[in-house]
């Protein structure tokens, strides 16, 4: 596995494979890697012939009172886990690398519609973040596929109209949720839960399956299925960020003539904020 931290170098990889008639798939982390990380990288090495792993905390998607400094980097460790699945090339760019004028001297990239609401609510600029840096990563990296997982179900969304809107050349893959026994779904910011934490954190999976199940039996009632999930989560110990029922494609709120839901909610365990969603169709 080649570990490359400066443009160049990766660029002239990429152009070496592209000469060869090899195909590329992209996926883009922020480090601290875990099962369902790997998941994305063995999807990718499912789809095309090299795969390329970025690791880079982008601070453009951190908000002013979030937890950049404190975000977990596990570099050795990532490395580690990268080269036993056969990744080709590791890209460890220093932010410096990616924004060389600063944050305030960078153009972005704004998406409209799919970026507003939910955790867009919740955390102004974050997607701003996203969609930016993702665009610049696909420009570097020139992929034909990049994977991405769905427990970012919105982020998943945004980079999807991203990409289409703007004419990008890649597809873009989601790759089902990794789940512990418990149905917590696997994130980065689990580290910080203590073990009787990350058993209250159930909480928003029982949610989350106990609506699904109401929508499939025909229940249409949002509002009192709402009202109820957020009860449950508050009953357990969790304090509700948002608990949406939304058209899929769209994330749109949902209607009486829908078909293809996705719930969306995040909530507070403790400081750690967990987000989680699950898809429906009926």
């Amino acid at each position: 596995m080649q570990s490359i931290t400066e443009i160049k170098s990766l660029r002239s990889q990429i152009k070496a494979w592209r000469q060869a008639g090899l195909s590329v798939a992209f996926v883009p982390t922020m480090g601290n890697l875990h099962r369902g990380h790997f998941s994305l990288v063995e999807k990718a090495k499912n789809v095309a012939d090299k795969v390329v792993v970025s690791i880079f905390v982008n601070p453009m998607q951190f908000g002013a009172n979030e937890d950049l400094d404190n975000y977990p980097r596990t570099l050795s460790e990532d490395k580690q886990g990268l080269a036993e699945l056969g990744t080709d090339i590791v890209f460890t760019p220093s932010v410096d690398t990616i924004y060389p004028n600063g944050l305030g001297e960078q153009s972005f990239v704004d998406v409209p519609g799919v970026s507003l609401g939910y955790c867009g609510g919740s955390r102004p600029g974050h997607f701003k973040g996203v969609a930016t840096v993702v665009t610049k990563l696909f420009n570097l990296v020139q992929p034909d596929y990049a994977c991405f997982g769905e427990k970012d179900f919105q982020q998943l969304q945004v980079i999807k109209t991203m990409t289409r809107d703007l004419s990008i050349p890649v597809e873009i893959i989601g790759v089902p949720t990794m789940r512990e026994i418990s149905g917590l779904a696997m994130s980065s910011r689990n580290g910080y839960l203590s073990d009787e934490q990350k058993i209250t954190a159930t909480a928003l999976f029982k949610a989350l399956t106990h609506c699904a199940e109401q929508l499939k039996q025909g229940n249409k009632d949002f509002t009192a299925l709402k009202t109820r999930a957020k009860q449950s989560l508050e009953q357990a110990g969790l304090k509700p960020d948002y608990f949406e029922i939304a058209q899929r494609d769209t994330l749109k709120t949902a209607t009486l003539d829908d078909n293809h839901f996705v719930i969306l909610a995040a909530a507070f365990l403790g400081s750690v904020r967990l987000i989680d969603n699950m898809q429906v169709d009926i």
